[in-house]
């Protein structure tokens, strides 16, 4: 219960900070509060927020962090409140993104990290407004393609999670200065980020960023995989009438190696993937099939420092055709330390 006082006061006040009061539930009489533009309720360990909560309709930031609050404790009515900008839901036990929330037609900033979330819906576009989404230490594993919708989105915050890729719709958030990753498992990035405008990024302690330190692993193509790089180099017609269907799918399988040297190469593919993949003096050149060299290429991005990427190469030789001396090759690890510093300091 509110006390008398407050109470009588309830139209003059503007902002009403209640956190750290052990207040267990939040009282009906909330409502009373029409010219309320702030409210914070965090710490409190509560598990429920009264449906009177939608009646503040000027309420601009509501802040609920470090409670006990999960999907079923928001009103569903949720959305009605039509003002809220700012919305701070951290440190809950929230295991996915209520809908209720997507239905805000004014916020600004979510923040919901310290959860329990481990799926994003596709709701997410609904977010036309939204400029900050805080969703770090949660249980995430993948972001949906819809992260693209959100284009007036400055700053994104998924470090502490398990993310293991991400959607190339990321090339539609072109007013992105913002973007933390560290702490997850991702392996390679979509190469739209190098035309992303990104002030700040954060990718340490994650497998892409260790891994080109590291030896190259491969695999020698097989018999089946050499026979098809002969017939997609050499352009070696065959249909449906001479080949079975699972032939032809593997034959229209074929990718082709983006090193500029490679015999087959098809020189838009650089522009489009950026990726890459090894050549053996042995093996026919030009394309692969399941059988490649993985290794990270650092591309210059937004001029403030080098972008590892991965690439993979049809055979190890591909990685070799420009071989250096040996001073060229400290220089050049030298060169990878402080590349690697600097993307450590994104």
């Amino acid at each position: 219960m509110f006390p008398d006082f407050l109470l009588l006061r309830s139209n003059e006040l503007r902002a009403l900070q209640l956190d750290h009061n052990e207040i267990l539930s939040l009282p009906d009489t909330i409502s009373s509060f029409k010219n309320l533009v702030t409210l914070d309720i965090s710490a409190n360990n509560m598990t429920q927020l009264s449906s009177e909560l939608v009646k503040l309709h000027n309420l601009k930031t509501f802040i609920a962090r470090n409670n006990c609050f999960d999907t079923d404790s928001l009103p569903k009515d949720f959305g009605l409140l039509r003002s809220l900008e700012v919305l701070h839901l951290g440190g809950n036990n929230f295991i996915d993104m209520p809908a209720q929330i997507t239905e805000l037609p004014s916020l600004r900033c979510l923040y919901m990290g310290g959860n329990k979330i481990s799926h994003i819906g596709g709701n997410i576009k609904d977010f036309s407004k939204l400029e900050i989404l805080y969703l770090g230490g949660n249980c995430l594993v993948e972001i949906p393609a819809e992260i693209g919708y959100l284009q007036k989105l400055t700053a994104l915050v998924l470090c502490d999670n398990q993310i293991q890729s991400l959607p190339p719709t990321l090339i539609h958030l072109q007013s992105l200065r913002s973007l933390s990753l560290h702490n997850n498992q991702i392996s390679t990035l979509p190469t739209a980020l190098v035309s992303l405008n990104i002030v700040e990024l954060s990718l340490r302690n994650n497998p892409l960023v260790v891994k080109f330190v590291q030896d190259l692993v491969y695999n020698p193509p097989t018999l089946l995989e050499l026979s098809g790089r002969c017939v997609k180099v050499e352009n070696l017609p065959y249909s449906k009438q001479e080949l079975p269907s699972n032939l032809m799918q593997y034959l229209d399988s074929a990718k082709h190696c983006v090193n500029p040297k490679c015999k087959g190469m098809h020189p838009t593919i650089i522009l489009v993937t950026l990726t890459a993949h090894f050549l053996s003096d042995v093996f026919i050149s030009g394309v692969y099939f399941s059988s490649h060299v993985e290794q990270v290429k650092f591309v210059d991005f937004c001029g403030k420092y080098k972008l590892p990427l991965l690439q993979y190469l049809c055979s190890p030789s591909c990685s070799t055709v420009n071989p250096v001396s040996e001073s060229e090759s400290e220089d050049s690890e030298d060169s990878a330390k402080e590349r690697m510093r600097r993307v450590l300091l994104g």
